[in-house]
C-alpha cells in the first residue's frame, strides 16, 4: 500500500507495493506553490521592467511609443518560447519524470533572469543589447513552458480524490505572490535609491533581477526535498512491466497530439481569456497607468500589490469551490463576467480618476482569479498519465501564445490608431472564444487520474 506521512490527509495514487513516498500532500503542496512563485517572480519582473525601463535602456533610438511597442514585442517572445518548453520538458517530464524536469526549469529560469540583470544597455554595447535581451528572454518563456504543467501535476497527482481543486491552487497562487513580490521588489529599490529616474534607469532596476538568484536557491532546496509522485512512478512500472508491443512512443508529444489533440486545442482557446486578462492587468496596465495616464510609479506599484492580493483570494475561492460544482462552472463564469467587464474597463480607466485605476486593475485580476482556480486541476485531469505533463503543458502554453503574446503587443498601436476602447473589444472576443471553448471540454472534477 502506498505509505504517507502521518500528516497526509491520503494520496490519489494506486495501490501498489513498489509505489510508496514519505512525501506528504502537504510538502508537495507548499514546495510546488514556492517553486512557481520563485519562477513566476522572474518572469514578471521582466514585464514590470518592460513597462517602466527596457523602452529607454534598450530601445532608445524609437522614441516613446515604438519603444514600448519594441518592449513588450521582447515580453511576448516568452510566449512564443513556452509551447517550445512545454513539449522539451513535457517529454522529459513523462518520461523521466515530474521532480528532475522541474529542477532543471527552475535553473535555467535563475540563470537567465541574473543575466538580464547584468546585461548592458543600447548606449553602451548597441544593437547587441536588445538581441541578446530577446534571447534571455526566451529563455524564461522556455523555463516557463515546462514549470507550470510539472507543478500543477505534482499536487494534482498526489491530492485525494474530491480534493484536487483544493490542493491543486497551491501552484496557481504562485503568480499571485510572484506579482505582489515583483512589484514590491521595484517598489523598495525605488524608495532606497530616491526613486529618481536617472538613479533607478542607471542601475535600479537591475537589483529585482539579480536578488532571484537568492530565490532559486531557496526553491531548488525545497524541489530536492520531495519524490517523485506515485501515480507516474506506478505508470513507468507498469510500461517496463508491458509487453513491448503494448509500449506507448517514447515521443509522448506524439502520442498526446494524436490520442487527444480535441482536448488540447479546446483548453487554449478556453484559456485564451484567462492570459490576457492576467497580462494586460499586470504588464500593460502598469504602463498604461504610469505613461498614458500619468500616475507615478509608486502608485501603479502599490496598486498592482493590492490587486495581486485580491486576485490570489479569488484564486482560493474559486478552486477550491470547484471540487463542489465542477472546473467548468466556474471557467465559464469567469469568461461571461469578463465580456461586459472587458468594453467597460478602458473607459473606466480613462476617467483619469487614481480610484478609477485601483478598480479597474483590482477587477481585472479578480476575475483572471476566478478563471484561474481551477485550471490547475482541470488540465491534469485531462490528460492520461502517460503524457500527461505534455498534453497539460501544451494546452496551457498555447493559450499563453493567443491570450499573453497577442494582447500586449497590439494594445498600443491599437490605441493609438482606434483608441483604447479596441482593446476592450478585443479582450472581450477573446472571452466569446474562451466561453464557447469551456463549453466544450469536458467536467473532470471526479476523474481518476491513476
Amino acid at each position: 500500500m502506498t505509505t504517507v506521512s502521518p500528516d497526509d490527509p491520503g494520496v490519489s495514487a494506486p495501490s501498489s507495493p513498489a509505489v510508496q513516498t514519505k512525501t506528504s500532500v502537504r510538502r508537495v503542496a507548499v514546495a510546488s506553490g514556492i517553486g512557481t512563485t520563485i519562477e513566476f517572480y522572474d518572469f514578471f519582473i521582466y514585464g514590470t521592467a518592460a513597462a517602466l525601463v527596457f523602452p529607454t535602456i534598450f530601445f532608445p533610438a524609437l522614441g516613446s511609443t515604438a519603444g514600448t511597442v519594441a518592449s513588450f514585442a521582447t515580453f511576448a517572445v516568452a510566449f512564443i518560447a513556452r509551447p517550445v518548453g512545454a513539449v522539451l520538458f513535457g517529454h522529459f517530464g513523462d518520461r523521466i519524470g515530474r521532480k528532475k524536469t522541474l529542477i532543471s526549469t527552475l535553473l535555467l529560469m535563475g540563470v537567465s533572469t541574473f543575466a538580464i540583470g547584468l546585461l548592458p544597455g543600447a548606449e553602451t554595447i548597441g544593437v547587441a543589447a536588445p538581441i541578446i535581451l530577446v534571447l534571455l528572454r526566451f529563455g524564461q518563456g522556455f523555463a516557463v513552458g515546462g514549470e507550470w504543467a510539472g507543478a500543477t501535476l505534482l499536487t494534482a497527482e498526489y491530492a485525494p480524490p474530491g480534493k484536487r481543486g483544493f490542493y491543486a491552487m497551491f501552484p496557481q497562487l504562485g503568480p499571485s505572490a510572484a506579482f505582489i513580490f515583483s512589484s514590491a521588489t521595484f517598489l523598495a529599490t525605488g524608495l532606497l535609491l530616491g526613486d529618481t529616474n536617472e538613479t533607478f534607469l542607471n542601475y535600479g532596476w537591475r537589483i529585482p533581477f539579480l536578488l532571484s538568484a537568492v530565490l532559486v536557491l531557496i526553491g531548488l532546496y525545497m524541489r530536492l526535498a520531495i519524490e517523485e509522485t506515485p501515480v507516474f512512478r506506478a505508470n513507468k512500472l507498469a510500461e517496463e512491466q508491458a509487453p513491448a508491443s503494448a509500449a506507448p512512443t517514447k515521443l509522448p508529444i506524439f502520442d498526446a497530439w494524436r490520442i487527444q489533440k480535441r482536448e488540447i486545442i479546446t483548453a487554449a482557446g478556453a484559456l485564451a481569456s484567462l492570459f490576457a486578462f492576467f497580462y494586460m492587468g499586470t504588464a500593460y496596465l502598469t504602463s498604461y497607468g504610469t505613461k498614458t495616464l500619468g500616475f507615478d510609479r509608486p502608485f501603479v506599484l502599490v496598486t498592482g500589490i493590492g490587486a495581486a492580493v485580491i486576485f490570489g483570494i479569488a484564486i482560493a475561492l474559486s478552486a477550491t469551490y470547484s471540487d463542489r460544482v465542477g472546473r467548468r462552472r466556474v471557467i465559464m463564469g469567469a469568461c461571461i463576467i469578463a465580456i461586459p467587464w472587458s468594453i467597460a474597463l478602458f473607459p473606466i480607466l480613462d476617467t483619469g480618476s487614481s480610484a478609477a485605476f485601483v478598480i479597474g486593475m483590482c477587477v481585472t485580476l479578480a476575475i483572471f482569479g476566478v478563471a484561474y482556480g481551477p485550471t490547475g486541476a482541470l488540465l491534469p485531469e485531462l490528460f492520461q498519465t502517460r503524457f500527461r505533463y505534455t498534453g497539460a503543458g501544451l494546452g496551457y502554453n498555447l493559450a499563453g501564445v493567443l491570450g499573453g503574446a497577442i494582447p500586449p503587443m497590439l494594445a498600443a498601436p491599437l490605441t493609438a490608431a482606434f483608441g483604447s476602447i479596441s482593446i476592450g473589444v478585443m479582450l472581450a472576443l477573446l472571452s466569446v472564444l474562451s466561453l464557447v471553448c469551456t463549453k466544450r471540454l469536458i467536467e473532470t472534477k471526479d476523474v481518476d487520474m491513476a
